[in-house]
This record gives C-alpha cells, sequence and structure tokens, in this order.
C-alpha cells in the first residue's frame, strides 16, 4: 500500500548510555556486490580460536565452485573452549549440506548459512554448542517447532523448521532462510523510526502470531524486535523529511523501508508449555513484564506486554525502557505509566521487597541511584505525551491500545485476540495490507 502520510517523530533528547546489545541471530542484510571469486572456495577456519566470528561472507554463485568436494564430511575437530563447532567455509555439514557463511552467534551456538544439496535451497542451521544444558534446551525448542509447523496452515506465522540431526555432539536444526530482523532493520537504518502504517501491519502480524501461540498453550517468553524477522530482505529508500533541511551527507536524507511487511517469528527457545513449570525470570530486560520484577509468576500476559513494548520501539526507533537494572526499570515504568498497583506491590517476592519503602511505594532514587540513572527516569514522558510526539494520524487508537497491553496487572491486560480487534487495527477496514 502506498504510504500517503508520512510524518516523522519529533526529535527526543539523545541518549548517551550505552544502548542495548544487539542479539545476534540468523538475520542477514541482501548481499552485497562482492569481488570475483576464485574457482574454489577458501577453506576459512571458523571458532573463537580462530577467527573471531569475522568471517568472509560469500554470494550463493560460490556454492557452484568446482573443486571443493560436496559428499565428504570435513576431519574430526575438537570444540573450541565454550563448545561452539569449528568447521570451514565452503565443507559439508554432513553430506547434504554444504556451509556458505556464518550469519550468527549466540549463547545457544551458531547460526550457518548452508545450501541444502537435496532441497537445492538456502537454509540457516542453527549448530547448538555441545553442552548438556544447551543440547536438552533445543530438543525442547524442536518439540515447540514441530508443533507450530503441524499447526501453522502456510507457515505464515512462525519461523518453520525442515529438519533436524544431531552431528558431532551438536544439536543442528535446519530453518527456512528469512530476512533481517526488525531491530538489525532499525539499527541499519539509524534507528529511524517505521511509518506508523508500517506498525500497524506489523503489529497485526505479531498478534496475530502470539495469538495462535497461546491458542497452542504456549508462551514465547521472549518476544522482542530481534526475535521478530521480515521474510525477505528487499527494501526501498525513500525521502527522509526530517533531514532535507539539513546537511546532505552520506544520504542521510534517505532512509529505507521493507517493500515487504510479512513478518515471522523466531527463537523458541524459551518458549513454554502452559503446563510446565515456570522458571523466575523471563524475557529480555527491556521488554520483561512487571509480573515478572516482582516475583508475582507470570503467564500468557507476559507477551502481550512485550508486544506494547516493541510497537513503542517500531514508534521510537528506540527501546522505551533502556535499562539494565530492576530499580530503575520500575521506576521507569511508573515515570511512563504511573503508579505501580497497591496489591501488587503487597504481593512482591522477597527478593523484590527490597525495591519498596514501608509505605508501600517505590524506593527510588535510593542512596546508590546516579544521577545518570536519575536523568534517564526523569526525561522519559507520559505515554500519551510519548506517542503524541511520535504518531500523528491514529495517535488516539495507538495510545488506547497500548494502555490495554501496558496494563501493570496481568488480569486486566488486553489478551492478543481482543486486541486484534481494538480500532487501530479494525477502525480503517479497507487496509489490506503494506507494500511498495
Amino acid at each position: 500500500m502506498e504510504m500517503q502520510k508520512m510524518v516523522e517523530c519529533l526529535q527526543r533528547g539523545v541518549d548517551t548510555r550505552p544502548r542495548k546489545r544487539p542479539r545476534l541471530t540468523w538475520d542477514v542484510p541482501a548481499p552485497a556486490p562482492h569481488p570475483p571469486l576464485p574457482k574454489v572456495i577458501p577453506t576459512v577456519y571458523c571458532g573463537q580460536e580462530f577467527m573471531n566470528g569475522l568471517l568472509p561472507n560469500y554470494p550463493y554463485s560460490s556454492i557452484y565452485c568446482k573443486g571443493v568436494p560436496r559428499n565428504i564430511s570435513p576431519p574430526w575437530r575438537s570444540d573450541d573452549k565454550d563448545g561452539h563447532y569449528v568447521f570451514a567455509i565452503g565443507e559439508n555439514l554432513t553430506p547434504r549440506y554444504r556451509i556458505l557463511s556464518k550469519m550468527g552467534e549466540g549463547t545457544f551456538g551458531q547460526v550457518l548459512e548452508c545450501l541444502d544439496h537435496e532441497r537445492k535451497e538456502i537454509v540457516a542451521i542453527k549448530v547448538v554448542r555441545s553442552i548438556h544444558k544447551y543440547r536438552e534446551a533445543a530438543m525442547i525448542e524442536i518439540d515447540v517447532l514441530q508443533k507450530l509447523l503441524r499447526h501453522d496452515v502456510g507457515g505464515r506465522r512462525c519461523v518453520q523448521i525442515r529438519n533436524w540431526f544431531d552431528y558431532r555432539n551438536h544439536i543442528c536444526i535446519v530453518f527456512e532462510k528469512l530476512g533481517p530482523s526488525l531491530y538489525d532493520f532499525l539499527r541499519k537504518n539509524s534507528y529511524r523510526s517505521f511509518p506508523i502504517d508500517l506498525v500497524r501491519e506489523f503489529g497485526r502480524q505479531l498478534l496475530e502470531s502470539v495469538a495462535f501461540m497461546h491458542d497452542l498453550r504456549l508462551i514465547h517468553t521472549d518476544l522482542k524486535p530481534e526475535n521478530i524477522l521480515l521474510v525477505s530482505s528487499e527494501s526501498i529508500k525513500i525521502p527522509d523529511f526530517k533531514f532535507l533541511s539539513r546537511s546532505m551527507k552520506d544520504g542521510s536524507y534517505f532512509k529505507n523501508l521493507p517493500k515487504s511487511s510479512a513478518i515471522k517469528l523466531i527463537d523458541f527457545g524459551s518458549t513454554t508449555f502452559e503446563h510446565q513449570d515456570h522458571s523466575y525470570v523471563v524475557s529480555t530486560r527491556h521488554y520483561r513484564a512487571p509480573e515478572v520484577i516482582l516475583g508475582l509468576g507470570w503467564n500468557y500476559p507476559c507477551d502481550l506486554w512485550s508486544v506494547g513494548c516493541i510497537l513503542v520501539e517500531l514508534c521510537s526507533g528506540e527501546a522505551l525502557f533502556q535499562t539494565h537494572e530492576n530499580l530503575e526499570h520500575l521506576a521507569m515504568m511508573e515515570r511512563v505509566l504511573g503508579p505501580l498497583p497497591q496489591h501488587m506491590i503487597i504481593r512482591a517476592d522477597r527478593r523484590a521487597e527490597k525495591y519498596f519503602k514501608r509505605s508501600a511505594r517505590l524506593g527510588w532514587p535510593d542512596s546508590s541511584t546516579s544521577r545518570e540513572s536519575m536523568r534517564a527516569v526523569w526525561k522519559l514522558p507520559r505515554l500519551q505525551n510519548l506517542i503524541m510526539q511520535l504518531v500523528d494520524n491514529s495517535a488516539g487508537d495507538l495510545i488506547d491500545l497500548l494502555q490495554g497491553l501496558l496494563r501493570y496487572d496481568p488480569g486486566e491486560r488486553l489478551k492478543a485476540r481482543d486486541a486484534l480487534r481494538h480500532p487501530f487495527f479494525t477502525r480503517d477496514l479497507r487496509r489490506v495490507g503494506y507494500h511498495l
């Protein structure tokens, strides 16, 4: 859908504190132009002990180069000191898969871009570290992925598992290859926000995916822009009117937008079945619900809190709660959303009692609070004011939706299917998608 009303967000004060670290995943941009290739792919050993993850990327044409054995397993090598698989670009991961590049790395292991010789397609393979707890977690993730695959007709909501196998003590999970994550797209676009119509499309698809998982009694527990991938890597440049009046250096007066709004959820390593025991802490810090911080237990509503935080970030370009400490996090919540409910404070777990005074009020700032922390909290506006700064049309509907998603009490928080019926998504029934 053509974008006719493009209104950029008003600039806010620049936060000089370190931004959240991007979590590497298998999202990559469209392949960049490369110099002429050699006839044979060079052997580049990959692992923390060799190249520290700095790897050359080869375009897909390199998979047809001659001189590299196709159906021969590589020689046995010891894993690196952290249990990561050590590999070489161009060699096989089992005779079926040929390694083209390293796409990312995380606590779980590495993600490799590979050619599937059998299906003649490019895939992403998650190679899990050869450590017992990560192997166990991988088997749980495979169980979740297979359940999603059985019920996700057409594969529109979640990344699809193609295959899995155990190779040299590493669980390997084969996925379809997707485009960049929303976080990666923002980062490479200098954290410039998405237009509101595109945010609406992302939000609708995200809530549909969450509702789908909740219907299957699954809780994702780690929703964030890093775990939402665009299906396509294609993008288009448009004028960025906020920069047109400034110096025209390095093309800063243009910004990129994805050509298609289609997205899928990934990373089900922390996904929990409703009947399973729930760990004490879930979610990445910036998207963590208050009931988790307060030790009140959590369930499906923790995913909806994360969705609310994500929608604000897509509108602004930066995380709503940029913090790394519980007390400061709670103070930021109160600054944006108002005081925490007394009934939640009274029921707080012993580990969270220290955040409150005897009067059942948040004990912030305390003697250890830095000036930097105080500035970070005080600069935050109320939710309504923040959205009015960022959004022109649809601001009222978006504020009302976010107030439902970011309710402190999880019992009062909007459910995914109720959120999908909100006027922010339904008011203009002519909206059929976002395509350029």
